[in-house]
Order: structure tokens, then sequence, then C-alpha cells
């Protein structure tokens, strides 16, 4: 057996990045940047006022507050620029300021006086100093600069910004292709009523909602029965659809029916590993496929199966997308827990956040590798140390969500 680390170092060595591809920016979301993004345009493209008020040019900041300053016409969001002649003007909030604009006074700063003709002046309440409220041409973004990093997670706050600067399609890692493969003849679908001995499918919906938050598509789900053949099968249709990463569920411990490490070397795969110093998930296997993809024989249990899925998995879509290695959370425990020496333990948690804002975690009951309804109360993981035998209250240990969490951070251009 090897170690909870050593497995995920294997993992990530044997996971290659996937191949760029130009997708339109509106189906980007979840996607990761395969290059720098760099910025054609400036943000904002030319100067603008920066809220309603008047555009005055320099020989109005020499007038004292109080003279009468000619008013004439309104510069409204999306007008054309024009010169700004001996009377002030009207502006809007994003309007372009006209050409001679010295400064913009905002509406609250002025009075402005109707005259019976129907002419305006205004008088300012205040001295104006020059270039204020105006947003000026690539204060936000300089054209030619970076603006988002290789290795950015698409979110919709950054459709916002390509949007913005009228970026239309952007270069991510192409999604890798998934199969999930089900084993075991006990295994019922969704509503079916159940005969002695059967239980519901439960792996399988599980991993096929969690991998699209992994970063991958499912191209391929299948139910089948303890049968070598049948696997070996499943496994061909997997590959000859362009799966990259290859689940299966159960038959990998040491029972009479666990054939698939068998299977595996009939397919000439390469064992990477099988069986950790890891609980829940002991009998976890990876495999590399002479196809190049990467395999993991999960346990059938529940939580070995979602633990391998949370972090095996997920460390080599990882690496897959151009993406580093996840950092945990570091949070304190709240109350204190015993184990054996020689394994890590995965164990549900919840974390939480306290008064004085520190991450507190607090191991939830029920751990055994059956249980799914704590499960669905936790809302993260806890690894405790292999070497660890006590864990007292008050103890830091690292912990992660209990789903990948979509967005990365830092966020930075490359330039930064």
């Amino acid at each position: 057996m090897i170690s909870f680390q050593q497995a995920l170092a294997a993992v990530r060595q044997r996971a290659s990045p996937q191949p760029d591809v130009l997708l339109a920016a509106d189906a980007t979301l979840g996607h990761v940047l395969a290059e720098d993004l760099i910025a054609t345009e400036a943000l904002p493209g030319f100067d603008n006022a920066a809220m309603d008020g008047f555009a005055l040019h320099d020989a109005h900041l020499a007038l004292p507050p109080g003279t009468p300053i000619a008013l004439h016409g309104v510069q409204a969001a999306g007008d054309a620029r024009f010169t700004l002649g001996a009377a002030a003007c009207r502006i809007m909030t994003g309007a372009v300021v006209p050409e001679g604009t010295a400064t913009v006074v905002p509406v609250e700063e002025a009075t402005v006086h109707s005259a019976a003709d129907g002419s305006q002046t205004f008088v300012l309440n205040a001295p104006a100093s020059a270039g204020l409220h105006i947003r000026r041409t690539g204060e936000d973004v300089q054209a030619g600069t970076a603006v988002l990093a290789a290795g950015t997670r698409l979110q919709p706050q950054h459709r916002m910004l390509l949007a913005a600067l009228g970026i239309s399609e952007v270069r991510v890692r192409a999604p890798a292709k998934a199969a999930v493969l089900c084993t075991g003849a006990e295994l019922v679908d969704d509503h079916a009523a159940l005969a002695d001995g059967q239980i519901r499918n439960s792996n399988g919906p599980y991993l096929c909602a969690a991998l699209p938050a992994m970063g991958a598509t499912v191209a391929l789900y299948r139910r089948m029965p303890d049968s070598a053949v049948a696997y070996a099968e499943a496994v061909r249709a997997a590959e000859q659809a362009g799966c990259r990463i290859i689940l299966s569920t159960g038959a990998v411990s040491m029972g009479v029916f666990d054939f698939v490490p068998e299977a595996l070397r009939t397919l000439g795969a390469e064992v990477v590993f099988h069986k950790l110093q890891m609980r829940p998930g002991k009998p976890t296997l990876f495999a590399v496929l002479p196809s190049g993809a990467l395999l993991f024989g999960l346990p059938g249990n529940p939580m070995s199966c979602a633990v391998g899925a949370r972090f095996f998995v997920q460390a080599a879509l990882r690496q897959m997308q151009g993406l580093p290695p996840e950092q945990p959370l570091r949070a304190m425990l709240q109350a204190p827990v015993r184990k054996k020496p020689g394994w890590t333990l995965i164990q549900k948690a919840a974390l939480a956040v306290s008064d004085d804002a520190q991450l507190q975690l607090r191991v939830l009951a029920g751990q055994e590798s059956f249980r799914i309804q704590p499960f669905a109360q936790a809302n993260a993981w806890a690894v405790l140390p292999e070497s660890d035998t006590a864990l007292d209250a008050g103890r830091v240990l690292d912990c992660y969500p209990l789903q990948p969490r979509l967005m990365e951070w830092p966020c930075v251009p490359a330039s930064a």
C-alpha cells in the first residue's frame, strides 16, 4: 500500500494537459483559459463623464462662484463627440466628453436659471477644479495588457470583462470526456422496485453530477453485471468514445467477484496503484490504459467512491486543465478526535466561520463508508494525518470543500 499523498502525486504525474480549443466567449463558463487573455481594446474606450452634470472648458474654471455661465445643449450617452464652444453643456453619465472639456461639475454643485426666452445659465456653488469626474480612456484596462492569466477558470465576472472588451472567442483547455461504469448485479437504477438483495445505484448518479463541477463531460454511462468480459467491453467503448477519464465503481476489493484488476491486465493496462493507506477508499485502484486514458477503479461503498472521485479524479482533471494542485483550507478542530496510526482518514465534516472570523471544523458522526445521510449534511472533508492518533481540540487541520470549488484564486494577469 502507498500513502494518500503518494497516490495523489502518482495521479498528477500521469495526467497530461488537454489540447487547446477556440470557443465562443458565451460558451466558456467553467472552462479554463489555455493562454493569457490580452485586451485588444482600451476600457473605457474614450473619455466619458462619471456622473450627470455640466461639461466646462478652461475659461469657465477662472470664473468666481456665482458668475452666470451660458448653458447650451445636452451630451447624452451614445451621442457623437463635438467641440465645446463658449457655452458649457449638460452631460449625462457615460457620455463622451466634448473636445475642450476641462472638467465635469456634478448637477448638485451648480444652480440652473431659466430665462423667459428659454435660454439657460447656471452658476457654480463652489470653485471648480480641472480634471474631475471624467473616466479616462484606458483607466480600467489598457489595450495590449494581459487581463486574465492562463489557468483562470472562467466565471460570470470574467464574462462581463470579455463582453466589455469585445472579445468574442477565447482559447481554453478542452474539457475531458469521462465515462462512468457501475458494476454489480445488485444495482438497480432510478425508482424500479427492489428484489431481495438489490440496492439502488447511488454512485453512478453522484459521479455524473460531480464530474461537470470538476471540468469533465460525461460521454458514457453504463451499468453492468459482475462480468470481466462486460467490464472490458465497456472500457473499450469508453476509449472509442474519446474518454480520457474512466471511472468504474465496485469489484476492486478481494472478493470472488472483484475482477477489475485482472480485467485491466487483459486490456494491457498499467496498474499504478491498488490499495492505499487511506480510509474510506483503501481498495482504490488507478491504472493507465494503452490509449493513455486514466482509469480509476473506485470501491462500491458510497463514501469510498466519493472520496476517490473528490481527491484523485479531481487531481487528474486539474492537471489536465493546466491548474496547479488544489490547496487545502486550514481550520481549527472543535472537538478531539482519536484514530489508529498508519492511516490517512478522510472524514465528513462541517466547516463554519466563528464569531471572530476563524474557520472551525467539526468531524461528523457516522463516518462508516456506507452512510450517505451524514454526507448530505456535510460541507467539507477533513484530512486526519496518517501518523497521528490523538488530535486535540484546537488542532489546525487541512480540509477541503465537499465538492471542488468552481472559482480559482488568486486570479491575476500574468503581468501582475
